[in-house]
This record gives C-alpha cells, sequence and structure tokens, in this order.
C-alpha cells in the first residue's frame, strides 16, 4: 500500500516537473516585448530599401546616351530649320519688283543711264503740264467727291513706291480715262467714277496711274527719244540734204520703234499697280474685271 503511495507520488512529481519543462520551453519561444514592434519595422525598413534599390535600378540601368544624342539631334533638326528659313527670307525679300513686303523700299525707276532727269525737274516739269491742263478742262469743285478720290489716291500712294508727292484732282469728264504727269500731278475724270462698279475698280486704274509714276515711266521715255534725237544728228552732218532727208525718216520711225517700249511700260504698271492694290488692302481681281468690262 505503502509502495502504490509512492508510485503515485513519484508520477505526480514527474508529470508536474514536465509540465514546468513545457512552460519553460514555450516561454524561451517566445521573442523580447521590444522584438514584436522592431521587427515589423525592420521588415517595413528592409522593404522600403528593396524597393528604393528596384527603383533606383532602372534610372541607373537606363543608358544616357540615348538622351544626349536625342537633344543634339533635336538642335540640329532646329538648326536645319532656321537655315530654310533663312533662306526663304533672303530669296524672298531681295528688293526686287517681286518683293511685295518691300514696296516704298524698293529701286524703282532709279535713275541712271536710261534716265536722265532728277526728282526736282519731274516734279517741275510736271506742274507745268499740269497748268495747261486745268486751263483747259473743267475741274469739279465738289469737296465730297474730290475727297473721295483723293482719299482713295493718297492710301494707294502710301502703299507705293512714289518718290514725290501727289495732287490729285477730279476732271469734269464723260472718258473713261485717268492719267498721272511726271511729278505726281494726278487726275481722274467723273466718267471713270460713275463707269467703276466698285471703290476697288476705281482704285486699280488709279494704281495703274501711280505706277507710271514711281517707275518714272515718263521720264524714261523722254531720256530715250533725246538719245534717239542725238544718234541721229551725224546723219545730218555727214550726208548734208541726203542726211536731212533720212533723220526726217528716221524722226517717223521713232515713235514706231518706241512703242515696243511702251507696251513694256504699260505691262509694268498693271504690274505693279497689281502690287499696289494688295498692299493697300483692295482684291486685285478688280483690277482684271474692270477692263473687262
Amino acid at each position: 500500500m505503502k509502495f502504490r503511495a509512492f508510485s503515485l507520488l513519484a508520477a505526480l512529481v514527474v508529470a508536474l516537473g514536465a509540465l514546468a519543462t513545457a512552460q519553460d520551453n514555450k516561454a524561451s519561444s517566445q521573442p523580447s516585448g521590444n522584438s514584436p514592434a522592431a521587427a515589423p519595422a525592420a521588415t517595413s525598413s528592409s522593404t522600403g530599401t528593396a524597393a528604393a534599390d528596384q527603383s533606383a535600378a532602372p534610372a541607373n540601368d537606363q543608358p544616357v546616351a540615348p538622351a544626349a544624342d536625342q537633344s543634339s539631334q533635336t538642335a540640329t533638326d532646329q538648326a536645319k530649320d532656321k537655315d530654310k528659313d533663312k533662306d526663304k527670307d533672303t530669296i524672298k525679300h531681295d528688293g526686287s519688283e517681286k518683293d511685295v513686303d518691300a514696296i516704298g523700299n524698293r529701286k524703282i525707276g532709279g535713275r541712271g543711264v536710261g534716265d536722265w532727269y532728277s526728282l526736282n525737274t519731274e516734279i517741275a516739269m510736271g506742274k507745268q503740264y499740269s497748268m495747261q491742263v486745268e486751263q483747259s478742262s473743267k475741274l469739279i469743285q465738289d469737296p465730297v467727291i474730290n475727297e473721295y478720290v483723293n482719299r482713295i489716291g493718297q492710301n494707294l500712294v502710301r502703299n507705293s513706291d512714289a518718290k514725290v508727292p501727289f495732287t490729285i484732282k477730279v476732271i469734269d469728264s464723260d472718258e473713261v480715262n485717268a492719267f498721272a504727269l511726271p511729278g505726281g500731278f494726278f487726275y481722274v475724270n467723273s466718267g471713270l467714277i460713275l463707269a467703276a462698279d466698285n471703290e476697288s475698280e476705281l482704285a486699280g486704274v488709279m494704281a495703274h496711274e501711280i505706277a507710271h509714276v514711281c517707275a518714272r515711266h515718263a521720264m524714261r521715255q523722254m531720256t530715250r527719244m533725246q538719245l534717239a534725237n542725238l544718234a541721229s544728228i551725224p546723219l545730218i552732218m555727214v550726208g548734208g540734204g541726203v542726211g536731212y532727208a533720212a533723220y526726217e525718216l528716221s524722226g517717223i520711225a521713232v515713235p514706231v520703234a518706241f512703242m515696243k517700249f511702251s507696251r513694256n511700260f504699260e505691262a509694268e504698271a498693271d504690274y505693279l499697280g497689281v502690287q499696289y492694290m494688295y498692299k493697300t488692302g483692295y482684291d486685285p481681281q478688280s483690277f482684271v474685271a474692270f477692263f473687262e468690262t
């Protein structure tokens, strides 16, 4: 009986010892109180570092050369485009008759071998002829009509190659005509005003006449006549009476020879007149439409 009680007591002690051992093992396997908070932080830190390394890796892996090449190529393309624009502007803005943007600064009707007359001589000559015109013509005195025609003409003059001021008057005549004398003395017939369907058509005819003055066609024509007369003088000196007869024949033939130049002058006046219309803001097609009418 005592042996049985001793056996039970021994079994109980063994069981309690096993239980205590199990609890000690469980306690030792758990981390300390600071470890649970630190572990996630460490994990998060390591994760963030890994993410940073991962995000930085592609940037470090990408080559720098292609970006530099691309910017260099862009700069090259821009330089080429700039050169093209510069060449285009050089071709377009050359100051010739074709350069509409240079109107007013072009050398239209410049003096030279083909023009012996100065601007002062041209103005004096035109003033003399204008006095004769006004003595033999009836001018319209209506201020409204004169202001209207003068406004159109002066706007065209401001957008032309004129080197002289213009004096514009209206003649009471049914003839559809306008003419400009040397030096800027300009006359418009009332018949032309009535025949034009709109202001643009009237401006087209006026621009044509203004172009004659800008290109100094009258002065150039007179210079050519003087050259022709000088060229015919040796015929008189050498040939006597026969030479004088030849001079008379040449005097008849001179106007025929000048007809070609006159046509060229008219073509140039048409060309410049259309430019002046466009520069002033009128429709150049009106110029053609009026002459077709």
